[in-house]
């Protein structure tokens, strides 16, 4: 806990400078083009710590405590052109530092790397028409660890609908590169090369890509003042290596190998959102998803979230999620696979079970904001079980600076 509070000082001070900097009065202009100028910038950190004894890197069996400390930073700029659309443009950075036991048994002596860190920028640019209703948005994204790279496009559109509805459709692909860091009773030898410098030589650890293409499809409407919905479509497609090949499995003549995997994976998400306003104080939010893929996994998700507003600054907003999914064709525990299948895997991740996620989000936001531009705060805590044994605690704080 001191971790966030001191990262949070210390990220606090630095945007209060930088907001000073651009802060400016608001033009009341609505045809005038204006420039981009900041308009909000949101800072975000979070705790997560996660036990559980099926760790897919020891065959199914062994620790699964994980440590992550996240922060990210959002910074929002807007303006209008001289045909009067609204032009945004945000820009994000976020950096994960994660310790995991279960990483020092990529070594089977309990000797490898146990903690790592995740740096991912982001930029994103949309444009809005109120007069035509129509908006489009691109978005790039790059992340960073020591054991893959990823690069990210998006594009969407959305069009407001004369029924009080709304379509929106976002194209969206990941192209990763996984590095093949095996456990070390599989390490093939390395590719050497000279280095620049003519002297030692280095090693390059091979890797293999990984593609995800996403097109996602909703259409939202008011029903009438106090409920709106939305229903929500996606269709994902995978392709390449799709394993890890540091997780290990253990067959049942007590030999061990990597987990193998199908080079493809269709994914199919249905999804149903409700919004009903119960008087000026109450909101029920309510979310069922069902979802089924080409490997066999099934999973039906739902939820509710309850906003209450204490007084019209000040709200609490307990949350609760259900989660249940079926196994996919290829999982079976520890030692239970046998060695003539020709996909096999021990990862807990992609086995049948059922969770639950319980928790309470806090929100203050007075309309002359907090203090120094201060304009909204947030804490959100959460507490997650599953049938597996696993277990994890999230703490999260947003600052807001409008």
């Amino acid at each position: 806990m001191k971790k966030i509070c001191l990262t949070l000082v210390g990220l606090y001070m630095v945007v209060l400078h930088a907001f000073a900097q651009f802060q400016e009065d608001k033009d009341t202009s609505l045809y005038m083009a204006t420039p981009l100028k900041v308009d909000e910038v949101n800072l975000v950190s979070s705790y997560y710590t996660q036990n559980g004894d099926h760790s897919a890197i020891t065959g199914g069996l062994g620790t699964e405590r994980v440590v992550d400390l996240s922060n990210g930073l959002d910074i929002q700029l807007i303006g209008t052109d001289a045909r009067a659309r609204k032009n945004t443009l945000s820009a994000g950075l976020g950096i994960d530092h994660h310790s995991s036991a279960s990483s020092a048994y990529v070594n089977k002596s309990g000797a490898s790397k146990t903690g790592g860190t995740r740096v991912y920028p982001s930029l994103n640019w949309s444009v809005e028409d109120a007069k035509k209703g129509t908006g489009f948005q691109l978005g790039t994204y790059y992340s960073y660890e020591y054991n893959y790279v990823s690069y990210g496009l998006d594009g969407g559109y959305t069009k407001k609908l004369k029924d009080n509805g709304e379509f929106d459709a976002k194209l969206t692909g990941y192209f990763d590169r996984v590095k093949l860091i095996y456990p070390s009773e599989f390490v093939q030898v390395a590719t050497v090369s000279a280095s620049s410098t003519g002297g030692e030589s280095k090693y390059r650890i091979p890797s293999k890509g990984r593609t995800t293409l996403t097109l996602g499809l909703t259409y939202s409407k008011v029903i009438n003042s106090r409920l709106d919905a939305a229903v929500l479509l996606d269709g994902v497609l995978q392709g390449g290596y799709l394993g890890l090949p540091f997780h290990r499995v253990f067959f049942q003549d007590k030999t061990d190998g990597i987990e193998r995997l199908p080079s493809e994976r269709v994914k199919l998400p249905v999804g149903l959102r409700l919004n009903y306003f119960l008087g000026d104080k109450i909101i029920l939010r309510g979310y069922y998803r069902y979802y089924i893929d080409s490997w066999g996994l099934q999973s039906h998700t739902a939820s509710l979230e309850v906003p209450v507003k204490i007084t019209p600054f000040v709200s609490v907003a307990p949350f609760y999620r259900y989660y249940t999914q079926t196994a996919v064709y290829y999982f079976a525990p520890f030692e239970k696979h046998s060695g003539n299948e020709q996909y096999y895997t021990s990862n807990y991740a992609l086995s049948a079970f059922q969770s639950q996620f319980l928790g309470v989000n806090f929100r203050i936001a007075p309309p002359k904001g907090l203090f120094h531009g201060l304009s909204a705060l947030e804490i959100r805590y959460g507490h997650y079980t599953q049938t597996t044994d696993l277990n994890s605690d999230v703490i999260s704080v947003n600052l807001k600076f409008k």
